[in-house]
């Protein structure tokens, strides 16, 4: 998630709880996703929309922290 962010991703992932948990949260729906979409899980159409839903959620807020975390530092 966010790959050109790597090193604000690792910095936020050490100093802030919340995001840590964010990325983690977002990490484990990717995992899930695509062991649905490639079919090693099932799930209906409904309930795999809401976790890709909740993935999105969590990358914008995300990225949200990574772009005030650059203006804090003037990145």
């Amino acid at each position: 998630m966010l790959h050109e962010y790597r090193d604000i991703v690792s910095k936020l992932k050490m100093e802030n709880a919340h995001f840590a948990k964010i990325f983690e949260r977002h990490n484990e729906l990717d995992s899930q996703i695509k062991d649905v979409d490639e079919g090693r899980e099932y799930m209906s159409d409904v309930d795999l929309d809401k976790l890709k839903k909740e993935k999105l959620q969590l990358k914008d807020e995300a990225y949200a922290m990574i772009m005030e975390y650059k203006k804090e530092h003037n990145l």
